[in-house]
């Protein structure tokens, strides 16, 4: 397949304002194409009023699942979150619970269901799916977001396989550890969700670059595109340090890369199609 066939997504839309505004901006005037909600997070009425004011921009859900407040009451998902109320940021731990807990795995379930159906209520079609940290590798959860996404019109989700030749590409020399591990747990789920039937990214770029997605890499990864259908995914915001916000995260600079002139020009070179997931399912 000669084609290239691009996704740039945001994450993260709902967290604050600031980002709901970044991805505005970046949609209107940049190379966006679309947004992940946390249909939970403090803005995340602010994020759906935009969105239905920009009816190109393809909305996806964010489940979040680890490092965050669940949607359901907490003594509903004790199994899941901590004295005050919150998922659990040990994810290994988290995951065994999950895992191994019959209790943990129902209320689990409740929750993904949940968030499904808040995103539904909103009344923005579903372009897409992922878990915040890629949490929707973890087997059990995979299970439940084919199980229960069904019900809600899945159609696409993102696994994080990244070509670290094409990084090393846009930055010669630079030193980029090979993950194994997740390479080979987000390779196995990609499987499992494609003989489901779903919409699954050929490459994806933005694990190894997270929160430090600049101009001239995002740029050169547009430049340097392979052929298939590609995500690129940042986490912009028109500020920092809001409440949320990761450590050492530079989401001026990825806002700043999606509307920069270069950027957009080589985001519109031929041979280049640009969308999100539901435009280019079959």
């Amino acid at each position: 397949m000669s084609e290239r066939r691009l996704i740039v997504s945001a994450d993260d839309f709902g967290v604050a304002d600031c980002v709901n505004e970044a991805v505005e901006v970046a949609h209107r005037q940049g190379v966006l194409t679309a947004a992940s909600l946390m249909v939970g997070a403090p803005a995340a009425e602010d994020a759906v009023r935009r969105a239905k004011a920009m009816p190109n921009l393809r909305v996806g859900l964010h489940l979040v699942l680890v490092d965050g407040r669940p949607l359901l009451p907490a003594e509903r998902v004790r199994k899941l979150v901590d004295t005050d109320g919150r998922f659990s940021n040990d994810m290994a731990r988290a995951g065994a619970i999950m895992f191994f807990v019959p209790d943990a795995r129902r209320q689990l379930a409740m929750e993904i269901e949940a968030q499904f159906a808040a995103f539904a209520q909103t009344g923005l079609p579903l372009d897409h799916v992922n878990a915040h940290k890629h949490f929707h590798l973890h087997p059990t959860i995979a299970s439940l977001i084919l199980r229960i996404g069904r019900r809600y019109g899945l159609k696409a989700v993102r696994f994080p396989i990244e070509p670290v030749a094409v990084l090393r590409q846009v930055e010669p020399g630079t030193e980029l550890r090979v993950e194994p591990v997740v390479d080979l747990w987000a390779g196995l789920a990609r499987r499992r969700f494609q003989h489901a039937g779903l919409l699954t990214p050929d490459q994806v770029f933005g694990l190894r670059w997270s929160g430090a997605m600049t101009t001239s890499r995002l740029r050169g990864l547009i430049e340097s595109l392979p052929p298939g259908l590609s995500e690129i995914y940042l986490h912009p915001a028109t500020r920092g340090g809001f409440d949320g916000a990761s450590d050492g995260y530079r989401y001026e600079d990825e806002f700043a890369a999606l509307i920069a002139p270069e950027v957009i020009s080589a985001a519109s070179l031929a041979g280049i199609s640009r969308g999100g997931f539901t435009d280019f399912a079959s």
